[in-house]
């Protein structure tokens, strides 16, 4: 995927001094337990950023809180007309255990791309939504991505993605889009668990139902990437150590519950 440049470097020196912030004092999670990252309630923590609207706007009440969970739909749009959507923490994290679980639920919108069908994710180490262009679709990140079985063979879940990004595994770059994981094929309605553990710029690991799937090392912005180079301009490293959580509305319905961080930095 290509992305559109970036339209406020003022923005982004903000996004970068705030997580050298998070960074030095440590995201509010101390100790080993797990903290829940949403209160089941309302989006309090969260901010929306859906492509081609402001920072906030929650176009057609894409993200809602229903029954102790968050839902993405689709019902008040007309057209997609490519209009991505994400929901970012209000804190960058650095090392920690992300877990959560997520069901599809409908159909995609009819004029969004084919590989959107039962197809979301959660971002990690992304950019602020503060920080992103106005029509950009995805925040330079590292993807997990939830699929289920479409009837076609197999289509295993929490595969990496990399809008902006790249990844090493066994020493090696790697910088095609997609690396695919280990897990099974799932159907489109039942719950799936998946956990996410993060060392920083060392390590990552994707897990689902308590299964290693997926581990790959040094995350860091793609120099070859629009995106990335505005961010590079605006002071970024190239390695990235810490960034912001976001759930994903790419034009297919999907349900988010149980959202949960335990905090893996050294007291």
């Amino acid at each position: 995927m290509k992305f559109p440049p970036l339209k406020s470097f003022a923005c982004l020196a903000v996004f970068f001094a705030s997580c050298a912030l998070v960074r030095a004092i440590d995201a509010p999670v101390s100790g080993r337990h797990w903290v829940s990252l949403f209160n089941g309630k309302n989006l309090e923590g969260w901010t929306i950023k859906i492509s081609g609207h402001s920072i906030g706007e929650n176009y057609a009440d894409t993200f809602r809180v229903e029954d102790g969970m968050i839902k993405v739909y689709y019902d008040k749009y007309g057209k997609f007309d490519k209009q991505f959507g994400h929901l970012f923490s209000n804190v960058a994290y650095s090392r920690y255990i992300l877990r959560m679980e997520y069901r599809f639920t409908g159909s995609m919108m009819a004029d969004a791309p084919s590989y959107v069908n039962l197809n979301s994710g959660v971002m990690i180490h992304a950019q602020s939504p503060q920080s992103m262009g106005l029509n950009q679709g995805f925040p330079a990140s590292l993807e997990v991505q939830f699929l289920a079985d479409e009837g076609k063979g197999r289509r295993s879940t929490c595969n990496v993605c990399t809008p902006g990004t790249n990844i090493e595994m066994g020493g090696k770059l790697i910088t095609q889009h997609i690396v695919e994981s280990s897990a099974p094929t799932f159907p489109a309605e039942e719950w799936v668990r998946v956990e996410v553990e993060v060392h920083g710029n060392e390590e990552v690991i994707y897990r689902v139902n308590g299964v290693e799937v997926l581990r790959y090392q040094r995350p860091q912005l793609d120099p070859a990437d629009h995106t990335s180079d505005d961010l590079f301009k605006a002071g970024a490293a190239k390695l990235l150590s810490f960034g912001y959580i976001a759930l994903q509305a790419e034009g297919q319905p999907v349900w988010f519950r149980n959202i949960e961080l335990m905090s893996l930095e050294q007291e």
